[in-house]
């Protein structure tokens, strides 16, 4: 346990035959720890956004807030991201109380690993 005491896992990497048959399952808890191990030490930076914008829209708000995060780890650790899909999508979210923050997180990330200006107007 944390100073803050909170519970933190340890995400181990994660192959994409390992990811998809997790993100299959169904299961939102293994659905959200397959995004973040994606964009945190997948092979493939491409592919862990893909899977993280398509699951933004899931109906668990972890998956939804995971995915947020997954793209804002992308964008820290590649410095890569199809912004023109990525940044409305998370900007899409900003309005949602439940995942609203951890979407303005992720784009904050792309504003700072990739100098992409974002416009907060909501």
């Amino acid at each position: 346990m944390s100073e803050d005491g909170m519970i933190y896992e340890e995400l181990a990497p994660i192959s994409q035959s390992a990811a998809e048959a997790a993100i299959a399952s169904g299961d939102g808890p293994t659905i959200g720890r397959a995004l973040l191990r994606l964009a945190l030490h997948g092979p493939d930076w491409r592919f862990a956004e893909q899977q993280a914008v398509q699951h933004l829209t899931h109906d668990d708000v972890w998956v939804r807030r995971n995915a947020a995060t997954s793209l804002g780890h992308v964008a820290r650790l590649s410095g890569d991201l199809d912004v023109a899909v990525v940044v409305p999508a998370l900007k899409a979210l900003l309005s949602d109380p439940e995942v609203g923050g951890f979407a303005e997180d992720a784009l904050g990330d792309v504003e700072v690993f990739m100098g992409v200006q974002w416009d907060d107007g909501r």
